[in-house]
C-alpha cells in the first residue's frame, strides 16, 4: 500500500531528523522542543506569536509550553512583550542569541548536507510534492494551516508593498508576507 511506504519514509526521515536535533541543540543546552519553539517564534507573524498559537501549532499541552517558554526566557533566548491594545496578550519574541543558535542549526547540517546531492529540479519535486501532502494532511483533521499570508484568502494586494488582511482588519507589513499565520486559511 503506498500510504504505508510513504509513511515509513516520513518516520525514518523524522527520527533522523530529531536525532540530528537532539545532537545540534546539546551545544546550546538546549531540547529539541525547546528548538522547535525558537523555530516556531522566528517564522511566526504578529497575530501568532503567543503562547496560544504555539500551542496550537506544536500540538503540545499548555503546561509543556508554558514550562518550555519560561527555560528559555531564563536562557536569555526568549522576551516576552505585552500587547499594546489589549495588556492581557503577550507576545514572545526571539533574542538575537535565539536567531544566532537558529542560523547554526535550522535546517541543521545533515540536511543540508542531504540536500546538497539533489539538483533544483529534484528539490522543487520534493517540496512540491511534501506541500501536497500536508494540505492534504490539513485538510482531513481539520487543523488550522499555519500558512504564510501570501497564501491566505484574507490577504489583499493594495499594490507595491501594501497588503491588508480582509480577515482582522489590519494592514499587513512586506516582511509579513512569508511569515506564518494562525489565522491562515487556503484559497478555497
Amino acid at each position: 500500500m503506498a500510504s504505508t511506504k510513504i509513511y515509513d519514509y516520513i518516520e525514518r526521515i523524522a527520527e533522523l531528523q530529531r536525532a540530528d536535533s537532539r545532537r545540534c541543540t546539546a551545544e546550546f543546552g538546549l531540547q529539541p522542543v525547546q528548538l522547535e519553539v525558537l523555530h516556531y517564534l522566528s517564522i511566526c507573524n504578529q497575530f501568532s506569536n503567543t503562547a496560544k498559537a504555539l500551542t496550537e501549532y506544536l500540538g503540545q499541552t499548555k503546561g509543556t509550553v508554558s514550562q518550555t517558554l519560561k527555560i528559555l526566557e531564563n536562557k536569555g533566548y526568549l522576551s516576552k512583550i505585552t500587547d499594546l491594545k489589549d495588556g492581557r496578550i503577550i507576545h514572545l519574541q526571539v533574542t538575537d542569541s535565539a536567531h544566532q543558535v537558529l542560523q547554526k542549526v535550522i535546517p541543521s547540517p545533515l540536511f543540508n548536507s542531504a540536500f546538497k546531492g539533489l539538483t533544483e529540479q529534484k528539490n522543487a519535486q520534493i517540496e512540491s510534492s511534501l506541500r501536497e501532502l500536508l494540505q492534504a494532511l490539513m485538510g482531513s483533521s481539520n487543523m488550522k494551516t499555519f500558512g504564510v499570508c501570501h497564501t491566505c484568502r484574507y490577504n489583499t494586494h493594495l499594490g507595491g508593498s501594501e497588503y491588508y488582511c480582509e480577515l482582522l482588519k489590519v494592514p499587513l507589513q512586506q516582511s509579513s508576507e512569508q511569515l506564518i499565520c494562525i489565522e491562515h486559511q487556503s484559497p478555497s
